[in-house]
């Protein structure tokens, strides 16, 4: 009788023993800054560039049609926080209905290099098109979200001939920051990005969501994993160069020569500003109004539509994707 509590005792202690071990804090796992180990949505392919002096790599999806292929391609343009993985959805969906869809990581994003150079969206948007003619795609739809969108608009001016229609979500750009923010010492932005932890990173990610949905928290994951790269600094450099870029680089007023069929997607609770903190608060209570940017930046677009979301922030295409989703689709069947 003692033996079997003894042993009843024992498994009891282990049972306790494994539930807490499986409660306490798992450590985290370093990420090497190239997202080894991450699994994308599809297979992904690599672009070899050569960009000042350097032999880079550019990561990208290419999903073929799933549907009967339309012969048409769409071209999906990330935001800063993300990479080509978040547009999943988006990809599925277009895919179903036929579409070729190319979903590049940017250079300093994702699976793709995080070089030292000067960025530009000039750069950015003609290291697209090379993929692009690599591809084979002449033409194609190309649709921006946040920095994305800014891009979407160089490339837009740049190849006009391949743009067939521009989608922009939320792009950043409808305001001007340099109005109310002093420009930022790229030294600045370096140690603002080697001073994040997880909890900074999440409270930054908190300003573009209305909600929390779980690609906010898988980006805040892969980022805390990547804090532990010993290759984290050139991570961080690349971050703020890319912010700098952001910054020197306004694009509003190149809204009124778009010539080509052009759709506005904009959450309407939406009220994100670049470089906010870098500010003081009467500078920036002016900036982030996004439903009134919106419906101000189509009426410089010569052939523009605005699609306004309702119970979205800053990425309607993950916070609301059925009315994303509905509107992006219309467009593109009415003037692709």
């Amino acid at each position: 009788m003692l033996r079997s509590l003894a042993g009843a005792a024992l498994i009891l202690v282990a049972a306790i023993a494994c539930a807490v071990a499986a409660q306490a804090p798992q450590p985290v796992k370093p990420l090497g800054i190239g997202l080894e180990g991450i699994d994308y949505p599809y297979p992904v392919r690599y672009f070899d560039l050569t960009v000042q002096g350097q032999a880079l790599r550019m990561a990208y999806m290419d999903v073929a049609p799933t549907g009967k292929s339309n012969g048409e391609a769409v071209v999906l343009l990330h935001g800063k926080g993300f990479s080509g993985a978040y547009w999943a959805g988006v990809i599925r969906l277009l895919s179903a209905q036929g579409y070729r869809v190319v979903a590049p990581d940017q250079l300093g994003f994702g699976k793709s290099a995080k070089p030292d150079i000067r960025y530009s969206f000039d750069l950015l948007a003609r290291n697209t098109k090379a993929l692009l003619d690599r591809l084979g795609i002449a033409k194609a739809a190309i649709v921006g979200h946040s920095f994305g969108g800014m891009l979407a608009v160089y490339f837009a001016r740049d190849y006009p001939q391949t743009t067939a229609v521009l989608v922009l979500e939320n792009p950043i750009g409808l305001e001007d920051y340099r109005a109310a923010i002093k420009p930022i010492a790229l030294a600045t932005l370096f140690a603002t990005e080697m001073q994040q932890t997880p909890q900074t990173y999440r409270a930054f990610m908190h300003a573009f969501f209305l909600g929390w949905p779980p690609e906010a928290e898988h980006a805040v994951d892969i980022f805390a994993r990547v804090l532990k790269s010993p290759e984290y600094p050139r991570w961080a450099m690349a971050s703020a160069l890319i912010y700098q870029m952001i910054f020197d680089e306004p694009i509003r007023q190149e809204y009124r020569y778009l010539q080509m069929p052009v759709l506005l997607i904009i959450g309407q609770n939406d009220h994100s500003v670049f470089f906010r903190r870098y500010a003081p608060p009467e500078a920036t209570k002016g900036l982030g109004h996004w439903a009134e940017l919106g419906r101000a930046a189509v009426k410089d677009i010569p052939d523009g539509r605005l699609a306004e979301i309702a119970g979205s922030g800053h990425i309607p295409h993950i916070e609301q994707p059925a009315a994303f989703d509905a509107a992006l689709t219309t467009f593109l069947k009415e003037k692709f």
